[in-house]
């Protein structure tokens, strides 16, 4: 049998069987004092009439009955005096028996010390029995149509309480990729309020990868087209008439460039296909300040062999949490690249990190090159600054690693005086991870 999954049945069996249980330990105790309660009445009465009797009628014999005129409000009640039931006996006793169809209560109650003689009152106690017995039934009737009205409450709340439930699942299956709309969350009860802030950041997300998806698909169409449109046209030109050697060797070294651009061009366009992959890469366990500072110092060397420098400012000196190393090596080496593409000979190039918030880190690369144009989205594919060669995929692939890394990445101009752009990507760590331990 498959398992019911189904919350609703699952809140529906748990509160019925937890008001069951409920009604049955209430019912047991109401009835258990009403029954005691009761019983402490008759008890009183008994033990009233057996001090009574032995204050007033001290000299009755052994096996001797009690006129019932001598009795005090005796209705239902009689009393003779017996020998000690088994041995010398200086309390009283209590026990219940049933004879003829009726039900008696009984009291032993010490009578005459010297003569070892005890008092046995007893009382009809029949019409008390049935009258519990009619409050027994009348509790049990009682719990059955209260677990009746608990079972529809249940199944009302159940259905008010799947509304909002409800009404996002609908929201969700219309969705697709001509209708994407946010959910209005002032509609939500509270308690539903972050999942529909989740649900419409996962909106936001989508729409924003839908869009890029289709500007890369168009960029890269145009991308392509246009340069083999050109190098189909000067192929034809220099084949219209016969030219000099030299002119052939030109178009065809002409013919090479552009090749070798489409095939870079289409390289930028698989590394996105395989970062596609990498968003599903487990975290792992790393010191991330030292991850970076190595990054770092791989692109100085690159950077030195231009005539520029690299400068890090890393705090603290060691940071261990869980995260991407794919998806961050690619944010850290598209930042690097940039900085040192755009910044001139002589220039340096910033690389920051510092912690934010417990378990977020903030990492800045700072160049001091021409800066931006903050106008336009520059994360878009096929997005160039300046003149500067490449197929202006660089920054769209550090936006997409971004997002699935659920970090924030920007592109900005300082603001310090000088000139330069400063890229900058928060992202949050889980610093609770025990980090992995060498076996070198």
């Amino acid at each position: 049998m498959a398992e019911n999954r189904s919350i609703r049945n699952q809140f529906l069996t748990q509160l019925i069987i937890a008001s069951t249980i409920l009604l049955i330990i209430f019912s047991t105790m109401l009835y258990a004092f009403i029954k005691q309660s009761i019983y402490d009445e008759l008890s009183q009465q008994l033990v009233k009439q057996a001090r009574y009797i032995v204050q007033t009628f001290p000299d009755y014999e052994e096996g001797e009955k009690i006129d019932a005129k001598n009795l005090k409000n005796a209705l239902g009640i009689s009393a003779k005096v017996i020998p000690a039931p088994h041995q010398f006996y200086s309390a009283i006793e209590w026990r219940e028996k049933k004879m003829d169809g009726k039900h008696y209560i009984e009291l032993i109650y010490p009578y005459n010390f010297k003569a070892q003689t005890y008092l046995l009152i007893s009382k009809d106690i029949t019409n008390v029995s049935r009258m519990l017995h009619k409050i027994l039934r009348s509790i049990i009737i009682i719990n059955l149509i209260s677990l009746i009205l608990i079972v529809l409450y249940a199944f009302g709340l159940s259905a008010m309480l799947l509304v909002p439930i409800t009404r996002l699942t609908k929201k969700l299956s219309t969705l697709n990729e001509n209708f994407l709309t946010t959910i209005d969350t002032r509609t939500l009860p509270e308690e539903f309020i972050p999942l529909g802030e989740s649900i419409n950041r996962l909106i936001n997300r989508i729409q924003t990868f839908v869009k890029y998806q289709k500007e890369l698909f168009i960029g890269t169409a145009h991308e392509l087209k246009t340069p083999l449109n050109v190098m189909k046209l000067k192929n034809d030109v220099t084949l219209i008439k016969k030219r000099e050697p030299e002119k052939y060797i030109e178009a065809l070294q002409l013919s090479n460039k552009t090749i070798q651009e489409m095939n870079q061009m289409i390289g930028s366009i698989l590394e996105i296909g395989r970062q596609e992959g990498a968003h599903f890469e487990l975290p792992q366990t790393i010191d991330i300040v030292d991850f970076i500072r190595r990054k770092g110092e791989d692109f100085a060397l690159l950077a030195k062999s231009e005539g520029k420098e690299v400068v890090m400012d890393l705090e603290p000196d060691s940071f261990v949490g869980c995260i991407q190393k794919t998806l961050l090596n690619q944010i850290v080496q598209n930042f690097l690249q940039n900085a040192i593409k755009f910044t001139p000979k002589g220039g340096k190039i910033i690389l920051k990190t510092r912690p934010q918030n417990g378990d977020k880190i903030r990492l800045e690369v700072i160049d001091e090159g021409v800066g931006v144009d903050e106008n336009i989205d520059l994360f878009a594919p096929f997005k160039r600054v300046g003149n500067a060669p490449g197929a202006g995929l660089g920054l769209f692939l550090a936006k997409s690693a971004a997002d699935a890394m659920g970090a924030k990445i920007s592109l900005e101009n300082r603001k310090d005086g000088h000139s330069g752009a400063i890229a900058t990507l928060v992202f949050t760590t889980n610093p609770q991870c025990e980090i992995p331990i060498s076996s070198n």
